[in-house]
């Protein structure tokens, strides 16, 4: 498909737009891999319902009767009120649930009660209407999925399904570790719903035969149909491994179906699938479903190899205390890779990179593999190009000049070492385990990466070693980096909230400390023109003084498992927001008519057959959002 007429945009609706995304690599892969390619896709679609009941119990009934009343519903669908509920109906099938993928918070529709009663008439259910009313209709009850506010129970305050019947308190005393500290420790939670009944706590484990069978079943029956199609024996034994774990539940074999993904470095597709993050539970025990299915882009792949291949030296020279640095570094795998297929919590909203697995031993002793999404932040790129967001919030002609000249090369370097490097770097002091730190885990683990990143992209080692062309990348970073953590990213939230998700607070934290400790200094410089604020670098070679500065403390904390130390750093610096400035923020971005939160329609993909055999596999790129969304929802 040639470029230039290809819509990256498809649509645009309340605080989101609708993107698509090419997968130019599939085309240059033999049968074979397309195949492979087929059967891991659909695996990848299989888990959907998974999450959904995951984010919120409510989640799987009101969707179905909203793909209801889309399908049959026999009214006007041109008046106001229809489209209102369409837009909320659009909302729920992005966010994969009745809250905001990113805030956290339940959306309330747009259109009236009486409105949805007569919705459900017309199609029969009306019946339904008094249990939905106040999880739909009413704000303040399930207000947000995930909440992280000190002082407040947080899994009771926590409108998520990861939890029945439970306080905080019994959760964390059911998980403390006791006892000697297991040399191969599983994590924990990973995997289940903590339930309490007449009293008893157990755990509900997301199994076949257990909960999400009928889900997990369907994944790996599609596992099953891939396997002979995969590029080597250790990839055969990767997938098999997961089918045992998906059938057991048993985290011993998630474990040990990570460290053989871990060794399958040759194949060029590769795929992501499982309970892997744990951003939706507020003390990180549970993971959320995903999958992604990735093909290897081996020219772009370069830049990650050389940063692989120098990770002992990054290592060596982070600006963290010895006894925190690993002596050896083992088994970093890092490629560029393109999207074939996104499902779970990775879809419609995707990360740009990934680095897994999360088990903190297993990096210690095996290593880890991670991955830049090349044609997602391409396809991010290419739809950014008009919204004018740069030349409203860049403080000079010079900053504008760095941002178009070298952002794309910059973002993508950046991910690169967080990815890469970033989170596989440093250790952890022996007995403290990632449960210390609990609800500022996520939190921290992101600002390191992100520090890391942020430390070495200013290092000459990287002009050195041809990964960027000038150091000049580093400053469109830099500024990139300030702007979004101290201005752009104001614009995902409601005035007057204050910052939850994990990303956002990282971001915060950084930059609002970094322009703190530089302030007498004038490092990073405020300044007020026309009514607007905007945050100028001064001096770059000071902050990456800073940003050293930081990373060495929060490589502290993570190892030392200092949870006052955590707490006192994001509470300070990463929660809070400036009321008047975020204000002002707003104003400037709603005049902007852009929409700050993005996600993708994913290609589609058809096995073509002759003669009872398969002889190709085709590819298309369809472009109505709510039209896949229907879709998905059918073949459950």
């Amino acid at each position: 498909m040639e470029e230039d007429k290809f819509n990256f945009l498809t649509e645009q609706f309340d605080d989101i737009k609708i993107l698509r995304y090419q997968v130019p690599a599939f085309g240059q892969l033999p049968l074979r891999e397309k195949i492979f390619v087929y059967y891991l896709s659909q695996a990848a679609l299989a888990g959907r319902d998974i999450l959904w009941d995951q984010n919120n119990r409510y989640n799987l009934r009101i969707r179905k009767i909203l793909e209801r009343i889309v399908r049959e519903y026999p009214g006007d669908r041109n008046t106001d009120e229809f489209g209102r509920f369409l837009i909320y109906t659009k909302k729920v099938f992005f966010a994969n649930g009745i809250h905001h993928h990113y805030s956290m918070d339940k959306f309330i529709p747009g259109f009236s009660k009486t409105y949805f009663q007569e919705l459900l008439a017309s199609i029969g259910i009306p019946e339904v209407f008094p249990e939905l009313e106040r999880v739909m209709f009413d704000s303040g009850y399930m207000a947000k999925r995930v909440v992280l506010d000190e002082g407040k129970d947080l899994i009771r305050a926590s409108a998520n399904n990861y939890y029945m019947n439970v306080t905080q308190r019994e959760v964390e005393e059911f998980y403390r570790t006791s006892g000697e500290e297991d040399s191969c420790p599983v994590s924990r939670g990973l995997n289940s719903t903590l339930v309490k009944e007449e009293g008893v706590i157990r755990e509900a484990v997301w199994k076949i035969g257990g909960k999400y069978g009928q889900e997990l079943a369907r994944v790996v029956a599609w596992l099953e149909k891939a396997i002979p199609y995969a590029y080597n024996e250790q990839q055969q034994k990767v997938i098999r491994l997961l089918i045992d774990y998906y059938k057991t539940g048993d985290l011993k074999l998630f474990d040990r179906y990570s460290i053989e993904w871990l060794k399958e470095d040759q194949a060029p597709v590769d795929f992501i699938n499982g309970f892997i993050e744990v951003y939706g539970d507020p003390l990180a025990y549970k993971a959320s479903w995903e999958s992604v299915v990735e093909i290897v882009d081996q020219e772009a792949g370069e830049r990650t190899r050389k940063l692989a291949g120098e990770a002992l030296w990054f290592e060596q020279h982070a600006p963290i205390r010895e006894e925190f640095k690993k002596q050896e570094v083992k088994g970093i795998t890092a490629r560029v890779m393109q999207v074939a297929m996104l499902g779970g919590d990775c879809h419609p909203a995707t990360p740009i990179g990934i680095n897994l697995p999360n088990a903190e031993w297993i990096r210690e002793r095996y290593g880890s593999k991670s991955v830049t999404l090349d044609n997602i932040t391409y396809a991010y790129d290419m739809a950014a190009k008009s919204s004018g967001m740069i030349d409203e919030f860049a403080g000079s002609d010079e900053e504008i000049r760095l941002a178009r000249e070298w952002g794309t090369i910059g973002s993508n370097v950046h991910t690169d070492l967080h990815e890469c490097l970033g989170h596989g770097s440093g250790k952890m002091l022996p007995g403290v385990t990632t449960e210390a730190l609990r609800n500022y885990y996520s939190t921290i683990e992101e600002a390191r990466a992100d520090l890391f990143a942020l430390y070495y992209i200013m290092d000459p080692k990287l002009v050195e070693l041809g990964i960027i062309p000038s150091l000049e990348v580093a400053k469109a970073e830099y500024n990139s980096y300030i702007r979004n953590g101290l201005l752009v990213q104001l614009t995902r939230i409601k005035f007057g909230d204050r910052l939850e998700e994990s990303h956002m607070r990282n971001r915060q934290t950084i930059a609002a400390w970094a322009y703190e400790q530089g302030k007498e200094a004038n490092v990073i410089e405020k300044v007020q023109r026309a009514g607007k604020t905007y945050f100028i670098i001064r001096d770059f070679d000071a902050l990456r003084v800073l940003f050293g500065q930081l990373l060495g403390e929060v490589q502290r904390i993570k190892s030392e498992g200092d949870f006052e130390g955590a707490r006192k750093l994001i509470e300070t610096y990463g929660v809070n927001v400036d009321r008047r400035l975020h204000r002002e923020v707003l104003t400037r971005y709603e005049a902007l008519g852009v929409a700050p939160y993005a996600g993708f329609i994913n290609p589609e993909y058809r096995l073509v057959e002759q003669d009872g055999k398969i002889i190709d596999v085709g590819i298309t790129y369809p472009d109505d959002f709510l039209g896949q969304m229907m879709g998905y929802g059918e073949k459950r």
